[in-house]
């Protein structure tokens, strides 16, 4: 207790490096689990289940595991954003973030334009 304490500084010095090693070590074990569970899933943003929900668009189980497939092939050949069909509904999926951004139906896919895509997959 021996430390000065300077204006901006209300706490002591961070734990010695060899400390700081030790709960770095413990954090990346969950965090690595955090990693595979996160790279399991399929996200909904905020605006896609808006989306979803103004136009009725319904994803049933089955539905949903064709989606994940799809995410992991798009993965596997390097997509980042990805225009995905699914029967009459259009999503676009960021792959990385497993995240479906937005989402359109039959009738509001007509004379749109698709930017900011890198690939497309047509899912049956």
């Amino acid at each position: 207790m021996n430390e000065r304490l300077t204006v901006g500084r209300l706490y002591p010095t961070p734990a010695a490096p060899l400390q700081r090693n030790q709960a770095a070590k413990q954090t990346n074990g969950s965090s690595d689990f955090d990693r595979l569970l996160q790279n399991q899933i399929v996200k909904f943003s905020h605006h896609a289940e808006m989306r979803l929900q103004q136009r009725g668009i319904k994803l049933d189980s089955e539905q949903l595991c064709k989606l994940e497939s799809a995410i992991d092939k798009a993965a596997a050949k390097g997509a980042k954003d990805t225009l995905m069909m699914l029967g009459g509904t259009a999503l676009i999926v960021n792959v990385p973030n497993r995240t479906v951004v937005t989402a359109l139906d039959g009738a509001s896919m007509k004379e749109q334009v698709f930017t900011q895509i890198d690939s497309a997959v047509i899912i049956t």
